[in-house]
């Protein structure tokens, strides 16, 4: 008997027991924020190494959140499409106040 795929809305309960500590938050956002400043520049100056230095930053603040801050294993590791959604929609609730640091 095969399990029933995982949906989003099962797995964002999931990913906000893997960040609950306000540190992991906080290198999140960090790592985030310069994902989209660097997604911003490299479309603007046309140099796409930006992006992947984003994508660089946005992994390498969320990854020291994790191993040393609240001391689990990141999410991308099993669902890397869900945890990167994960990581936009907590981004945009902190922005929003619906969720804090």
């Amino acid at each position: 008997m095969t399990a029933r795929p995982l949906t989003f809305a099962e797995f964002y309960p999931r990913y906000l027991r893997e960040h609950q500590q306000r540190g992991t938050r906080i290198l999140h956002f960090i790592g985030t924020s310069l994902f989209l400043l660097c997604l911003m520049l490299g479309i603007v100056l046309q140099r796409p190494m930006l992006v992947l230095y984003g994508v660089v930053a946005a992994y390498g603040f969320a990854w020291i959140g994790h191993f040393f801050v609240e001391h689990n294993r990141p999410a991308t590791f099993q669902h890397p499409w869900f945890s990167l959604r994960g990581d936009f929609r907590l981004y945009w609730d902190l922005v929003r106040g619906r969720e804090r640091f």
